[in-house]
C-alpha cells in the first residue's frame, strides 16, 4: 500500500479546501491529508454521507456550491490557498438532468474558482476526467483532439479549456487532471470494482459486460498522490495544462475476470455479456501519461493486483446489509428530506438556549437532517456568546452576526442565502412561534405543498393590540393586488425553490410574507395559537407596527394612489358643483349666499390637509425608489459563527 510522504503533505499551502468531500475521491483525499493537518476544510452538500460518518466534523462545511452567496461567503471566511476541486455530477447513467450537469460540473466550478482569486489562491486543482476526450480515449496525448460523446463529457471538457485560458492568459495557478477509472476504498458499492470483489468473495462472478472492452484502471490512493503532487509543483511554466492520471496500461474485462479466478479459486469460468451498459461506453479506454513525471513529479505505484486486494479488505469489512444502501437512495432518491432552521435573534438571549433544545428536538423527533442558523442582528447582549457556544458542541448550528441591526427581514434573507437543506423554516427568536408547529408544516410538505405558513388565530395578548394586528391584516389583504393569507405573519416553511425565487427578487425594502405570497407556488395555511413572549419584552410598539404597515401596504399595492386619483376627481367635480350653486345664489339669492371668511378657511384646510395627505402618500412610494435605486448591501456580515469559532469576514 503507498505511503504518503508527510512532507509533501505539510508543503501543500494552506488552508485547504475539497470541494464535493462527500464523493468517492474527495471524501478519500480530505480523510487521508486530515491525518495529517487540521487545516484541512471539506464541502458536502448533506451531512447525511456515508463515507465521512466516522470523520470529525469540525472541519466539514455543509454548502451547494450552486449557491453563489454561500459560496462566497465560504472562501472569504476559510480564504483557501489550495483548493481540490471534486464535486462532479453526470458520471452515472442516472445522473441525467442535463441543467444540474452544466451547473455543477462547469458554472459552480467556475465561480468557486474566480472567488478564490481573490482571496490569493496559490493552486486550483480540478478532478477532470478521461471522458473529455470522448471517442478519441485510446492512450490520448493530452493535446489530442477531445470528441465528447455525453453532456458529462462536454462539461469537463468545458471546464479544462476554462483552466487552459485561466492558467495561460491570466496566470492562475490551476491545473485539471483527467482521472482515469478510479477504483477503492469509498467507491460506490454498485461499481464494477467493488461488485466484482463482493461476488468473489462468495466465489460468483457478477454479470459482466463484453471481455474485449478494456479500462484503465487506477487506485485512488495513487489518485490522492496525484493531487497532492500537483499542488506542490504547480509553477508559472504549468498553470493551466491538463495532466492524464492513470496507469497507461489497459486491462480488459476478460483479464480482470480471470485475475479474479485465480486469486479467489472460483472454479467455474465467467460469462460474458453484451457490448456495454452505458450509451458512452466505449471499447479501448486508458491514458498515455507521459507528461505526469515530467510536469508534476508523480508516477502511480500501486499494481493491479495489490489494488485488488486493498480494495477487497475494506470490501469485507462491510456490513452485507449496507453494501449498496448508498447507491440505492440515489437511484430512487429516497435521501432524507433536511431543514434549515433561520432563527432572527435580538435581544433573545434567554431564549436562545430553548428554542435550540426545542428545535433539535422535534428534528430529532421527524427523523430528518437539519441544521439551526441563528442570524445575530446585532444584538446588543450576549447572543453571539451563546450561539457560538451551541456550535461548540453541536455541528448542527452555525451562526451569523450582522455589523448592525437590519431588522428581522434581512437576518432572514441573510440566513437563507447561506442555507443548504431541501427547506427552511423561519422564526423569530423571542419563541413565540412553537417551533413544534414545524411538524405540522413538514406533513403539509410532504403532501407536495411548497410553502406552509402559520395562521395566527390567537394571540396571547390584550384586546387592543390583538384587535391592531387583525385590523391590519385585513387593510393589507383589501389594499394589495396580491392574495396575501390573513393573519400569517414570517413563520413559514418554504421549499429549495421558493427560497432561491425570493432570493433572487431584487427589492432592497423587504416584507417577506408578501414577497413569499408574490412568487406563488402551492401554499396552505396551518392553524396555531401564538403565546406571549416567555422572555424579556417585546421590542416592537406602536410606531414599529405603523412602519410594518406601511412597509406591507407600499411594497405590494398600488391602490392609495388609485384612491387619490379619484378623490382628486370627485372633489373636482364636487368643487365645480358648489362653485355652480354658490355663483347662481349670488345672482338668484344674494342675501343667503355665503360669506365671509369662514367658509374661505374652512375650504382651504380641507383641501389643504387633502393635498397634504397626498404629497405624503406620493412621498413615501418616492422614498422606497430611492431606497432601491441607492442599491446599498442589503445586509453587511460582520462574522460567521460554526464549530465554536467566530470568524470575522473581511469585505
Amino acid at each position: 500500500m503507498i505511503e504518503y510522504n508527510s512532507q509533501d503533505i505539510f508543503n501543500i499551502k494552506g488552508p485547504i479546501l475539497i470541494t464535493g468531500a462527500s464523493g468517492f475521491i474527495g471524501a478519500n483525499l480530505f480523510i487521508n491529508l486530515l491525518n495529517y493537518r487540521t487545516d484541512v476544510f471539506a464541502i458536502v452538500r448533506t451531512k447525511d454521507n456515508w463515507r465521512l460518518k466516522n470523520v470529525k466534523s469540525d472541519n466539514i462545511i455543509t454548502s451547494d456550491l450552486n449557491n453563489y452567496k454561500q459560496t462566497e461567503l465560504i472562501i472569504k471566511t476559510i480564504k483557501p490557498k489550495t483548493i481540490y476541486n471534486c464535486a462532479a455530477f453526470g458520471a452515472y447513467s442516472f445522473e441525467n438532468d442535463i441543467n444540474k450537469i452544466y451547473q455543477i460540473n462547469f458554472i459552480a466550478s467556475i465561480n468557486l474558482l474566480e472567488l478564490a482569486v481573490k482571496e490569493g489562491l496559490e493552486a486550483f486543482i480540478n478532478a477532470g476526467s478521461s471522458s473529455e476526450y470522448g471517442i478519441n480515449c485510446s492512450e490520448p496525448e493530452v493535446d489530442t483532439i477531445r470528441i465528447p460523446n455525453s453532456h458529462y463529457a462536454v462539461s469537463k471538457s468545458a471546464l479544462s479549456d476554462y483552466i487552459k485560458y485561466c492558467g495561460k492568459f491570466r496566470s492562475i495557478p490551476c491545473l485539471n487532471l483527467r482521472l482515469y477509472s478510479v477504483y477503492g476504498k469509498y467507491e460506490d458499492t454498485s461499481r464494477l470494482i467493488p461488485t466484482v470483489l463482493k461476488c468473489a468473495n462468495l466465489l460468483e462472478y457478477p454479470d459482466f459486460v463484453a471481455p474485449n472492452i478494456t479500462r484503465d484502471f487506477i487506485h485512488i490512493n495513487d489518485v490522492c498522490n496525484a493531487f497532492i503532487k500537483a499542488s506542490i509543483n504547480i509553477n508559472p511554466a504549468i498553470y493551466g495544462n491538463s495532466i492524464n492520471i492513470g496507469t497507461g496500461k489497459s486491462t480488459s474485462i476478460f483479464e480482470l475476470a480471470y485475475l479474479v479466478k485465480e486469486k479467489f479459486n472460483i472454479k467455474d469460468d465467467p460469462q460474458f455479456g453484451s457490448y456495454r451498459s452505458r450509451d458512452w461506453d466505449l471499447i479501448n479506454w486508458y491514458a498515455n501519461i507521459s507528461d505526469s513525471k515530467s510536469l508534476i513529479n508523480w508516477n502511480p505505484l500501486i499494481s493491479f493486483q495489490d489494488g485488488l486486494s486493498i480494495t477487497n479488505e475494506w470490501i469485507k469489512g462491510l456490513d452485507p446489509k449496507e453494501f449498496n444502501i448508498f447507491t440505492k437512495n440515489i437511484k430512487t432518491n429516497q435521501q432524507n428530506f433536511s431543514i434549515s432552521a433561520i432563527v432572527a435573534c435580538y435581544k433573545d438571549e434567554e431564549a436562545i438556549n430553548e428554542m435550540y433544545l426545542r428545535l433539535s428536538n422535534i428534528f430529532h423527533k421527524l427523523k430528518i437532517d437539519y441544521e439551526i442558523i441563528f442570524v445575530n442582528d446585532c444584538s446588543p447582549d450576549k447572543t453571539e456568546g451563546i450561539i457560538k457556544e451551541l456550535s461548540s458542541t453541536d455541528s448542527n448550528v452555525k451562526g451569523i452576526s450582522h455589523s448592525r441591526n437590519f431588522g428581522s427581514q434581512m437576518a432572514f434573507r441573510s440566513g437563507m442565502e447561506i442555507s443548504t437543506m431541501d427547506a427552511v423554516v423561519l422564526l423569530d427568536g423571542d419563541l413565540q412561534d412553537p417551533p413544534e408547529i414545524i411538524e405540522n408544516f413538514y406533513l403539509k410538505f410532504k403532501e407536495g405543498f411548497d410553502v406552509v405558513y402559520g395562521c395566527r388565530i390567537k394571540r396571547e395578548m390584550n384586546f387592543f393590540n390583538e384587535l391592531f394586528y387583525k385590523i391590519f391584516y385585513r387593510i393589507f389583504s383589501f389594499f394589495s393586488y396580491l392574495n396575501i393569507p390573513l393573519d400569517a405573519g414570517d413563520f413559514s416553511l418554504m421549499s429549495k425553490r421558493v427560497v432561491k425565487s425570493i432570493l433572487e427578487s431584487p427589492e432592497r425594502d423587504l416584507f417577506l410574507r408578501g414577497l413569499r405570497a408574490y412568487v406563488g407556488y402551492k401554499q396552505v395555511g396551518v392553524n396555531y395559537f401564538r403565546p406571549k413572549r416567555p422572555y424579556g419584552i417585546s421590542t416592537n410598539n406602536i410606531f414599529k407596527n405603523i412602519e410594518w404597515a406601511k412597509k406591507g401596504i407600499f411594497s405590494f399595492s398600488d391602490t392609495p394612489l388609485t384612491i387619490l386619483t379619484f378623490a382628486g376627481l370627485i372633489l373636482m367635480i364636487i368643487t365645480f358643483i358648489i362653485i355652480f350653486i354658490i355663483a347662481s345664489m349670488r345672482l338668484f339669492y344674494p342675501d343667503i349666499a355665503p360669506r365671509g371668511s369662514t367658509t374661505i378657511l374652512i375650504s382651504i384646510l380641507f383641501f389643504g390637509s387633502i393635498n397634504l395627505f397626498a404629497i405624503g402618500i406620493v412621498g413615501e412610494y418616492i422614498s422606497k425608489i430611492i431606497i432601491e435605486v441607492k442599491g446599498r448591501p442589503r445586509y453587511i456580515k460582520r462574522a460567521i459563527i460554526q464549530n465554536g469559532t467566530v470568524t470575522e469576514i473581511n469585505s
